[in-house]
């Protein structure tokens, strides 16, 4: 028996019909035909980098899209860049850095397709001055039940591109993605890693490092009240000169096995946090290659096994800058006081750029991303608490990375979430878009 579609998190099981959209769909005009078959509802799926149930689909079908990944067309003077949606930031890499051009956003993994790039508006750790991907979209073709195929950008169909930037993949099968490429001149990074002692600390850190162009926090979650918010603050710019080679994906290696519930407790999360802070590369300073600056969990196949067979939820914020340092603190707070901290909790600040999609996530202001161990009713209850900290401070939480939100919740943070299912393709759904668009 194949093993089941799940998300990142691994929490949800659900039944549901599998199809593969072929390598060549767009060139054999089968695309629609493989998509859109008989009357259940449909979801595109990536690479199941998504940590909730966005690309899931209970009772439906799920269409997996990495094999569809043709690189379409490519600029090499300008770094205009067209491909199939199916095509993964790691194979993007492989042929763009040689040429000395990056990816403009990238997540924190690089396992992840320009299909849900776009369908979930990604952003990295430069949005304090690089917007989210979908700022640097230039068009997109998406494919409706229908049988219209529709070439969207900000001049042509752009309600339709507005809303397709963070619309979850609901508007339409992405059939491929344009985009502009970053130059680079060396595939290193000049970072420095800086230990930092509480939560005003990161701020005066992030308006100092503001010239650079990424910026990130690991946070110890579980830190005492004196020490809340202390952390290990990482920038990086772009080096002058150098290497351009990509990475090499057989120096990863696997997570052996899902790991037992009982390690998952306060004590082993103090010690981890303890040892991550004092290691020695918390301390910094010099080149580094982009993928272990970038994406320092893909070196790690599988890490998601480490919060156990139960699976694991994340909760990403964003808050808004007024109220950010008294939001992101009661956030700690509540985390530190529930005992259910992370071994992996990030903090960046956001910029004023916004991206064209009516449904994207960030906003000026300052995020926070967690996971936390699935045990049933006592972790849902903590996510029900930092839901209501993120709601009475005007921010709001990550789709792509949300397993647990309520409709009057999303509704709440989400108003423009009507346009999007007017726009919505009849025969496309999700998990995640009837539980969120259903009256509690």
């Amino acid at each position: 028996m194949a093993d089941p579609i799940l998300s990142w998190g691994r929490v949800h099981r659900f039944e549901q019909d599998v199809d593969i959209l072929p390598r060549d769909a767009t060139a054999r005009g089968t695309l629609s035909e493989t998509a859109f078959t008989g009357n259940e509802s449909v979801i595109a799926h990536g690479l199941g980098r998504s940590y909730g149930d966005v690309a899931l689909n209970e009772g439906g079908r799920v269409l997996l899209t990495p094999r569809h990944d043709f690189v379409l067309e490519a600029n090499w003077e300008t770094g205009l860049f067209r491909a199939s949606a199916g095509l993964s930031l790691a194979q993007l890499h492989k042929i763009t850095v040689p040429r000395g051009w990056f990816v403009p956003v990238t997540p924190g993994t690089k396992f992840v397709t320009l299909g849900g790039a776009v369908a979930n508006d990604v952003h990295g750790k430069n949005h304090h001055q690089a917007s989210s991907f979908g700022h640097h979209v230039t068009r997109l073709k998406l494919c409706r039940s229908d049988g219209e195929a529709m070439i969207c950008s900000r001049e042509e169909n752009s309600e339709f591109f507005a809303l397709t930037l963070g619309g979850l993949g609901l508007t339409g099968i992405i059939d491929w993605v344009e985009f502009q490429l970053k130059p680079i001149a060396s595939s290193n990074l000049f970072v420095e890693n800086i230990a930092c002692p509480d939560l005003a600390g990161f701020f005066e850190l992030s308006q100092e490092s503001a010239a650079w162009p990424y910026t990130v926090m690991w946070v110890d979650c579980l830190a005492p009240e004196k020490a809340r918010g202390r952390g290990i603050f990482t920038r990086g710019r772009p080096v002058d000169s150098g290497p351009l080679q990509p990475h090499d994906e057989e120096k990863s290696v696997k997570w052996p096995f899902t790991t037992p519930s009982f390690l998952l407790n306060p004590v082993t999360l103090k010690t981890f946090n303890a040892l991550y802070r004092m290691r020695p590369g918390a301390r910094f300073v010099g080149e580094q290659r982009y993928d272990p600056f970038f994406y320092p969990l893909d070196r790690i196949r599988e890490w998601n096994k480490l919060y156990g067979k139960k699976g694991f939820f994340q909760h990403q914020a964003i808050i808004p800058m007024e109220s950010g340092r008294e939001g992101i603190a009661a956030l700690l707070e509540a985390i530190e006081k529930a005992g259910q901290g992370s071994f992996l909790a990030v903090l960046k600040v956001h910029g004023p750029e916004r991206s064209p999609g009516v449904m994207s996530f960030c906003r000026e202001g300052v995020s926070l991303a967690l996971d936390f161990a699935n045990k049933g009713r006592k972790t849902l209850a903590l996510l029900e608490r930092l839901d209501a900290i993120v709601l009475e401070h005007g921010g709001r939480i990550y789709p792509a990375k949300d397993g647990h939100m309520s409709a009057s919740f999303f509704q709440a943070c989400y108003p423009q979430w009507t346009q999007l299912e007017s726009a919505r393709d009849p025969m496309i759904s999700s998990s995640f878009w009837r539980r969120v668009t259903q009256n509690d």
